[in-house]
Formats: C-alpha cells, sequence, structure tokens
C-alpha cells in the first residue's frame, strides 16, 4: 500500500533575497492551493513535513525560521500554512529537500514511499527535490497549481523535466493527494 506525504518546501520565508518581488506575485498565486493542500493532508492525517532553508543561519531551528518569517513584512504569506503539532521540520540548506537533511531517514521510519511536492521555487528546489525523490525509487507528485516560480518559462520546463524525465505526475493541488 502507497503511503502519502506533503512536503511543503520553503514556504516560511521572511522573502528578503534578490529575486522576492519577481517571486511574490506567483507566491500569492500558489498560497491558495498550498493551503488547501495542507487542509486536505491534515484530514486524511498524512505526514505534513515543511523542508525549509535556513538562509545561512547556522544556529536557527524551526521556531526561529517561523518567528522570523511571521516578522517579516509578508507575514500573510506564512500564517496560513503555520505548522501544527503533528508536522514535521526538516532544515536545509541547499535547493533539494533530501542533500545533508534527515529526511531519507524520517520517510522510511514513517513507511513514505509517495511525496507530494508543493512550495517554491519549482525551476530550483522543486525540480532538485524531484530529482533526488526519484533516484531513492520514491514516486512523486507535483501539485502544479501549489509551485511557485522566479521564471516562468523555466518553471514550465521544469515541470516537464519532472514529467518526463522522472515519471511524476503533475496535477492541480486538488488531485494530488488522491
Amino acid at each position: 500500500m502507497v503511503k502519502t506525504a506533503l512536503v511543503i518546501i520553503d514556504m516560511l520565508n521572511t522573502y528578503d533575497h534578490e529575486d522576492a518581488d519577481v517571486l511574490l506575485p506567483s507566491v500569492r498565486q500558489a498560497l491558495p492551493a498550498v493551503v488547501d493542500l495542507l487542509e486536505q493532508a491534515r484530514e486524511r492525517c498524512l505526514p505534513v513535513i515543511y523542508a525549509n532553508d535556513n538562509f545561512g543561519k547556522w544556529r536557527s531551528h524551526h521556531g526561529e525560521i517561523l518567528d522570523a518569517a511571521l516578522a517579516g513584512p509578508h507575514a500573510e504569506l506564512v500564517e496560513p500554512l503555520r505548522p501544527d503539532e503533528a508536522s514535521y521540520f526538516i532544515v536545509k540548506a541547499r535547493h533539494s529537500v533530501f542533500y545533508e537533511t534527515p529526511l531519507t531517514y524520517l520517510l522510511g521510519t514513517l513507511g513514505v514511499d509517495h511525496l507530494v511536492l508543493c512550495g517554491q521555487v519549482t525551476e530550483q528546489c522543486v525540480l532538485y527535490s524531484a530529482l533526488d525523490a526519484h533516484i531513492r525509487h520514491l514516486a512523486v507528485t507535483i501539485a502544479s497549481d501549489a509551485v511557485a516560480h522566479i521564471h516562468q518559462d523555466l518553471a514550465d520546463a521544469a515541470l516537464r523535466m519532472i514529467e518526463t524525465n522522472m515519471g511524476a505526475r503533475i496535477l492541480p493541488g486538488a488531485h494530488a493527494l488522491d
């Protein structure tokens, strides 16, 4: 039997970076679908895993990352995604949710073999995370309306590569957990 987990990538964000102005409209567009996926996963008692960049703050933990994002100028993009007590949290330093993190071990202990990925940025962290999941023989679904991009053309190409080269499903968030 397939066990699914929802992975929310880099959505706890202060948007204090070079590409923020270009990224923010896409985040605003994707946010309702991410929130809907989060609610669906919680209702179905599926594991919810936040995989979030530490923004180079090597002494930070998930509470500090969340607090910084909620104190930032775009807290309205973070508040609806606030982790609950049942959520898991992986701090990452690079693009992939797997790179130098305990995610593979966590998924094994949870018996997860299918990931639904959402978050940001489609042409970077989502792409590299999907590839790393694929090489670990995990099934992948990308919630196409629940991912945000900096460059639309690269995001479209990334989704095509994920689907074609990795055999992932690309579905709207409403059907991604099915």
